[in-house]
């Protein structure tokens, strides 16, 4: 029989140093809070001199340091820079144990908290959580710390889940709040609500005067970054997204649509712009306004039309998009001759001109010229000023009366409503008992056909509303600046160029026909 001689262990599995040995354990400690207030940064220090102190009095243990994050969540190990150094460094052996309040303040993510701890395990560095007593080496840690973490992660959906209750409560109340750090015009007030900012608000009216008066947000852009003003995020240079965003934001009219995003994920923390998936909520006059409604609403229309319209442009020129080729249809573009030279100057001509096999044969034009002829047709265009405001009035007047579109839309917007409500009820009594699929299929089909149908003719109505506001607005500032002038300028004027002028088409023949945006034609001779 064999003789067996049994050799006891003198090291734990994990252990880099055996129990006998007389070194001491280099021992490092971890100290997190999770949000950058002032309460929170007293919290911070006490940790950090706890573990200090705590770490010290071990004599058999030698102090590494405290490993902390300041205002960093939990969720996530992604951007703890404190919490990543430390592993690291435990990885690399530099740490046999690390001490830290709870399992709680290590990571509130299960998967993470326990993959962290396992390479711990690998590389001989073990954890102690104080407010559990749970060693990592012992034979129960794991099981231990799986259950501890679980806790943890649904302690943070809890949290997760009440914040994001107490956010829409606060929605569904009217209460306003701004990311004031990234948003130009406003700052926290006293009472908690946006207070505008006066040299801020006059950036913001400026950008929404240079857009009216026809520049492009490119154009906007670069003369903001000319003139050395931040944008909102503090940042040089501004970028044509930056100027659309202020302009599309419905804020600076006062009022605030609220939940635009929505967090998918409480572990990730990731966002998603809000299609419908959670309630959206509309406060009107929720704070002070920086730009009048209806010239934010007149700033919208504009927006709609320069989308939908063919004769888009970069350029910070008036005629910019409003010269059109009569060969191919394509836009005219700036050019600049002699540009080093007292000769200077700048033509426009075909951006199509010398693309393709067929060359257009309109001519280029010179600025000056485009000008001369400008006041000329628009001469012309006021021989009768006071029947031009008489026909422009009816035009417009004709235009406003939408009762019409109105009328159907309340009639398709109800119709929508209840056809909605019979296929959430098809929907449900498929659920709720045995039917033939096929059955519910055609009928489900039917309906969302049905749906489908009503919501497409309601959409087109909305459109031509949209339309019709669109070109009552045209109509309007034309009005309006034909009206203010009394006597014809002697010299061209950008802001009436824009007003009055919808585009001109130059033809190869040396026509230039103005069309003016009540409707009306007139052509010049180069």
């Amino acid at each position: 029989m064999p003789n067996v001689t049994v050799i006891p262990a003198t090291r734990p599995i994990h252990a880099k140093s055996t129990l006998a040995s007389t070194a001491k354990r280099r021992v490092a400690g971890y100290a997190r809070v999770s949000t950058d207030s002032d309460e929170q940064y007293t919290s911070y220090e006490a940790q950090v001199d706890y573990y200090t102190q705590y770490i010290q009095a071990h004599p058999d243990w030698q102090f590494v340091g405290v490993y902390a994050d300041e205002g960093i969540t939990g969720l996530n190990t992604k951007n703890r820079d404190g919490f990543n150094r430390m592993v690291a460094d435990a990885l690399d052996g530099k740490i046999d144990l690390i001490v830290t309040k709870s399992v709680s303040r290590f990571a509130r993510n299960t998967v993470d908290s326990l993959t962290i701890i396992r390479k711990l395990k690998d590389a001989g560095c073990e954890c102690f959580f104080e407010k559990e007593n749970i060693y990592t080496f012992d034979g129960k840690g794991e099981l231990l710390l799986t259950i501890m973490s679980s806790l943890a992660q649904e302690e943070s959906r809890s949290i997760s889940e009440n914040v994001t209750w107490g956010q829409r409560k606060r929605f569904a109340d009217g209460k306003v709040s701004l990311p004031y750090g990234h948003f130009l015009g406003y700052r926290k007030g006293e009472n908690g609500l946006p207070e505008i900012v006066p040299e801020e608000a006059e950036i913001v009216r400026n950008i929404y005067r240079m857009f009216i008066s026809g520049l492009s947000t490119n154009a906007i852009a670069k003369r903001l970054t000319g003139q050395a003003i931040p944008t909102p995020a503090g940042k040089d240079i501004w970028r044509r997204q930056t100027v659309e965003s202020i302009l599309r934001n419905e804020k600076y009219k006062g009022s605030a649509l609220l939940q635009k995003r929505f967090t998918v994920d409480f572990l990730q923390k990731k966002m998603k712009v809000n299609e419908g998936e959670v309630p959206q909520y509309y406060v009107e006059h929720s704070h002070p306004a920086i730009i009048l409604p209806e010239e934010w609403e007149k700033v919208q229309l504009e927006l709609a039309r320069r989308r939908d319209s063919d004769r888009r442009t970069v350029c910070s020129s008036p005629f910019a998009g409003k010269l059109v080729c009569g060969d191919c249809g394509e836009t005219y573009g700036s050019k600049v001759w002699h540009s080093t030279s007292k000769y200077r100057r700048t033509i426009w001509q075909c951006n199509a001109k010398f693309k393709g096999e067929h060359k257009c044969r309109t001519p280029h034009l010179y600025e000056d010229d485009l000008k001369e002829h400008f006041i000329a047709a628009l001469s012309r265009l006021l021989a009768d000023r006071e029947a031009l405001l008489e026909d422009g009035r009816l035009i417009l007047h004709a235009l406003a009366d939408c009762s019409a579109l109105d009328k159907e839309q309340a009639q398709l917007r109800q119709e929508i409503t209840v056809v909605a409500g019979l296929v959430e009820n098809c929907v449900r009594e498929n659920a709720a008992r045995a039917m033939d699929q096929a059955e519910y299929a055609a009928r489900y089909d039917a309906l969302t056909a049905r749906y489908e149908k009503l919501q497409s003719r309601y959409d087109t109505l909305r459109k031509r509303r949209e339309r019709r506001q669109i070109q009552a607005n045209e109509i309007s500032g034309f009005l309006f600046a034909v009206y203010a002038l009394d006597t014809l300028p002697l010299e061209f004027d950008p802001a009436l160029w824009t007003a009055t002028v919808d585009h001109v088409t130059i033809h190869a023949d040396g026509r230039l026909v103005f069309r003016f945006r009540n409707g009306t034609e007139i052509t010049e001779e180069i």
